[in-house]
């Protein structure tokens, strides 16, 4: 069997990634599938296939604020090229996306049909949108876009406490949840604040909020 293409697929909804799986079958028959559901699992595979051609990842996974999934795993695998998945279908929303370096945006509301031709379009080097935002002015601005070149220089430990900061976890929480040590987790925090050039934990949580889809609104769906 002849697999010349690869394909990831992150997404928290197992039903959702079957349905994936299916629309990227029938664009590429021969392609390999990789299945995540987590922003960790999805960069864990990245790690383990950077020949991939594709990163399917939808917009709201678990582990991850708004766009900062987005963010992180182009920096860390700026050669694969990262569709968003998502039930938020706002012109602004797919225009920030672009902005954030997607290679495109495929709404869930699409049918199997329209989602294999986003990902053959896309695995043939072009970008893919629902709709045109040639119209819409850029969404990020430039503290968002410097801000998220920084986030980019985190490892992917370190994004992983950010996330957790962002959550409200004491250092001793996030300890306990990652298996280290409180001191590792002050190492980390400590590199964190000065990779992201701010000067509190407070300050680190506003900034990742930039990330957020919805900014006015606590959580996300």
């Amino acid at each position: 069997m002849d697999v010349s293409n690869k394909v990831l697929i992150a997404d928290d909804h197992p039903l959702f990634r079957a349905a994936l799986k299916q629309a990227v079958s029938q664009a590429i028959p021969q392609a390999m599938v990789v299945e995540a559901d987590t922003l960790e699992a999805a960069q864990s595979a990245a790690d383990e296939h950077p020949d991939a051609d594709l990163v399917l990842l939808d917009l709201h996974m678990p582990d991850a604020n708004g766009f900062s999934g987005l963010v992180f795993l182009r920096g860390q695998h700026p050669g694969i090229p990262v569709v968003m998945v998502s039930g938020s279908e706002e012109p602004q929303v797919i225009r920030k996306a672009m902005d954030y370096g997607a290679a495109g945006f495929i709404p869930k509301s699409a049918s199997l049909e329209v989602i294999a031709e986003a990902i053959q379009a896309v695995i043939e080097g072009e970008e893919w949108l629902p709709i045109d935002i040639d119209d819409l002015d850029d969404q990020v601005t430039e503290e968002e876009a410097k801000f998220a070149e920084a986030l980019a220089t985190l490892t992917p430990q370190q994004f992983r406490v950010l996330m957790m900061l962002t959550e409200g976890l004491l250092n001793k929480q996030i300890a306990y949840e990652l298996n280290v040590s409180e001191a590792t987790i002050k190492a980390h925090v400590t590199a964190i604040l000065r990779k992201l050039g701010v000067h509190s934990r407070t300050q680190a949580v506003i900034a990742a909020s930039q990330l957020l889809v919805d900014k006015p609104k606590a959580e996300l769906e």
